[in-house]
């Protein structure tokens, strides 16, 4: 009976290891093409309600190539055999990721159309096999982020950014975003790290930076945020939610936001 604990404990602290290394591998040669997290209902309205004018996707978010790996009518393997699953998952990004083929594609063939065309890569034997693992083993730690999540508290004082939006008569400008958000580390540096952009911000609005990852959003915006980030939230110098914006934005397309939300 302890052999057996001990040989589940070490197959759990194995798996374990190998979707850290996965997630790696995703950071690391995937997540600049592919998104973060973003919630199925915002995902269905973008490409059934919006044509993907919501969010302009040009490749599918991780979570939605976990569910396509793992849960769509085309998911790879049976789930009840996991070492044959974790073989065919491999064998299969393998065969795709070198030789991208649409009509080879396990996503949706409606939201295909939205997407630019996959440039060959390649990736090591062992990288294929922890990124296999990293798509089976994804619902399970987003859950457990989830749970993270849910106690993450308010860190922003709201009546001190409320004074003096009033004192200054400008709105208020939240910005959301995370230390593993890729898009939002490219928009700091090629858009919001601009100084006449700084200039542009720091004359008109109360600019307020939101990590998602350590506070909850302010002004009760939480309950409108579509959990995407980079997201823009514009409020009222009284602290009433106006717009928001979501997505990554080029410089002058951030600059047109700057100025149609002008009191």
């Amino acid at each position: 009976m302890i052999k057996i604990l001990l040989i589940t404990l070490f197959f759990i602290l194995n798996l374990n290891a190998d979707y850290k290394e996965g997630k790696e591998v995703f950071t690391q040669k995937c997540s600049a093409c592919h998104g973060e997290f973003i919630a199925i209902d915002t995902l269905k309205e973008n490409f059934f309600e919006r044509n993907n004018e919501l969010l302009n996707l040009k490749s599918p978010t991780v979570n939605m190539l976990a569910y396509a790996i793992m849960d769509s009518p085309k998911k790879i393997g049976d789930a009840n055999d996991v070492e044959m699953q974790e073989i065919e998952i491999a064998s299969y990004l393998k065969s795709y990721l070198e030789k991208p083929d649409r009509f080879n594609s396990i996503c949706d063939e409606h939201i295909l159309n939205f997407y630019d065309t996959k440039k060959s890569m390649k990736l090591s034997d062992d990288e294929y096999n922890n990124l296999a693992i990293f798509f089976m083993e994804y619902k399970n730690n987003l859950k457990t982020t989830e749970s993270k999540v849910k106690n993450i508290s308010l860190t922003i004082d709201e009546a001190k950014i409320q004074k003096k939006a009033k004192e200054e008569n400008k709105q208020i400008i939240v910005y959301a975003t995370s230390k593993s958000c890729y898009f939002c580390k490219k928009m700091d540096k090629e858009v919001l790290g601009l100084d006449d952009i700084k200039k542009q911000i720091d004359k008109n609005y109360i600019y307020i930076k939101n990590d998602m990852d350590e506070s909850i959003l302010p002004f009760e915006l939480q309950k409108v945020y579509k959990k995407i980030t980079p997201t823009f939230f514009i409020v009222s110098k009284d602290g009433k939610y106006i717009k928001q914006y979501p997505g990554s934005w080029t410089k002058s397309d951030f600059q047109e936001i700057l100025k149609e939300n002008l009191k």
